[in-house]
């Protein structure tokens, strides 16, 4: 690559949590960024809204991985805890079939093991104790081969786990669906359909899901952290870091081209019609954007397109300010629907929201369900899973306002009222997220994992292009916050390896203590 006064020039689009990762660390290894965002605030879907006056969360609420976070930090001197407060949940969710079946999963295994036992039966609780070890040891087999490497095949994932980790991956059921895994593990439905929904952190449907997804179940069980401030402090953080270390983050403006020169990378043009001369380029943003000429012809050969099917699901959310009464919230709380099988049939094979969803409501002023609102006025965030057609099929009033009307029975069948009416609410449905980001039709996972095959045919760091790098949750390993801080870590060893470096680098791995969990509910 060639310099600029002696310094490599990065532009990375996108100010995402994997584009503020990669600016970060970029600028700390002395190159020359510019990071370019749209908006008028960094996050990418890690955003907030407006309520009353108040900010709420709008995009993830869970913060989870703590090692990869802590990791980053390490690698530019610094302390995740010294950035962050975090304050570790002991409730990691409540969850909801009516007003009598209430389940609390805690971080603790054995006060799950009590909880599940008094709901269900003491046979289910120690079920629940061995599908916990058998999540645990599918995470740790794939933890180093598969998470913190770069783009795997089949070969170079046995290859990495090694003889020692080869009878790991044979215990992963890659070939199994979650939901069917599940049915096996759990002789009570609920149970089953609770730790199904994790398939959903993946924006996919447990029962096209492979298996391999339940180790979610031990990531999230191995902490789950409130972000003082919200989740947007993190990307704030981010930024702020970035800026210290001299990377040029601007915002309000957006990319409208990757230049691309003689075969390889040579800047980008903004809306405006500026051009920023670069060495290299980190997109981050959804790779069908690529794919679709939404950067350009020349940067339609950087990936592959995706049919519309392979997407992953999209979301109707509600984000408000509202007394509560009934229900005794927590801060995560998921009450389910009666038909599982029904909900995302009609996701994906009838394209619509589901007649009697399963909602996620976070309640983002408590931390566990001993806290009582008193009946003031508390921030919450709503949502429901749609399909991503948001590009072809816009909800109308009438079928927002029927969505909003199922979402809120559902509700009250578990015992909790919203006692404020929805009109002053925020609310985002698919053809709002293709907008903020384009060419996904809503999607905010990037590809559906569905089928033993899509983990690997998600995109590497490296792109068809040279000088072209890709981050992100539509790229390897995945969508959440967390993982798509592992591909904005990804992308920027992939550039340093493939040209020379300023100074002597930190290495990009530090070894961490503590495993963590996906994030995005």
């Amino acid at each position: 690559m060639s310099r600029s006064q002696g310094r490599t020039r990065v532009v990375v689009v996108g100010a995402g949590i994997g584009g503020l990762v990669a600016a970060l660390e970029l600028a700390a290894q002395g190159l020359e960024v510019t990071l370019v965002e749209r908006a008028a605030q960094p996050g990418g879907k890690m955003r907030q809204v407006q309520s009353a006056g108040r900010p709420i969360d709008a995009g993830p609420t869970v913060f989870t991985m703590r090692w990869v976070f802590e990791a980053l930090f390490a690698a530019i001197g610094e302390s995740l805890d010294e950035q962050l407060a975090l304050q570790p949940l002991q409730v990691l969710a409540r969850h909801a079939w009516g007003p009598r079946e209430v389940l609390d999963l805690y971080a603790d295994l054995e006060r799950t093991v009590a909880a599940i036992t008094a709901f269900s039966s003491a046979a289910e609780g120690e079920r629940y104790r061995r599908f916990s070890h058998r999540a645990q040891a599918i995470y740790r087999t794939l933890e180093q081969p598969f998470l913190r490497a770069g783009r795997p095949n089949v070969l170079s994932l046995a290859w990495r786990a090694g003889l020692r980790g080869l009878p790991g991956l044979l215990r992963i059921s890659p070939l199994a669906t979650m939901a069917g895994e599940l049915a096996r593990e759990f002789k009570d439905p609920r149970l089953a359909q609770l730790f199904a929904r994790y398939a959903t952190y993946c924006g996919s449907s447990p029962y096209q899901a492979p298996a391999t997804l339940m180790l979610v179940a031990h990531v999230e069980r191995a902490g789950v952290w409130s972000v003082q401030g919200g989740m947007h402090r993190l990307a704030q953080c981010l930024a702020g870091a970035a800026q210290r270390r001299g990377a040029r983050l601007r915002y309000g403006v957006g990319a409208a081209e990757i230049v691309i020169e003689r075969g390889r990378t040579r800047g980008v043009v903004l809306d405006d019609g500026e051009r920023l001369e670069a060495d290299a380029v980190v997109f981050n943003g959804d790779a069908q954007a690529l794919a679709a000429g939404r950067l350009g012809a020349a940067a339609r050969a950087a990936v592959k397109a995706r049919p519309r099917s392979a997407r992953s699901l999209s979301a109707l959310t509600w984000s408000l300010c509202a007394p509560t009464a009934g229900f005794a919230l927590g801060r995560h709380n998921v009450f389910f629907s009666s038909d599982y099988a029904a909900e995302f049939d009609a996701l994906l094979q009838q394209r619509r929201v589901p007649q009697q969803p399963t909602v996620y409501v976070c309640a983002q002023d408590r931390l566990d369900p001993s806290e009582a609102a008193h009946g003031r006025a508390e921030r919450l965030l709503m949502l429901v899973n749609a399909p991503a057609d948001g590009d072809r099929h816009p909800l109308d009033p009438k079928e927002l306002a029927s969505c909003q009307e199922r979402t809120l029975s559902r509700l009250q069948h578990c015992g909790l009222t919203i006692q404020a009416p929805l009109a002053d609410a925020v609310i985002t449905q698919p053809a709002d997220f293709e907008r903020l980001f384009p060419a996904t039709g809503g999607a905010l996972y990037g590809p559906a994992s569905h089928g033993w095959r899509a983990s690997f045919q998600r995109p590497g760091a490296r792109s068809r292009v040279p000088g072209l790098y890709l981050a992100g949750g539509s790229t390897h390993p995945g969508p959440g916050v967390p993982m798509a801080a592992l591909s904005g870590r990804q992308a920027v060893a992939s550039l340093l390896a493939d040209c020379p470096r300023p100074r002597a680098s930190t290495p990009p791995w530090p070894r961490a203590a503590t495993p963590g969990g996906t994030s995005t509910p």
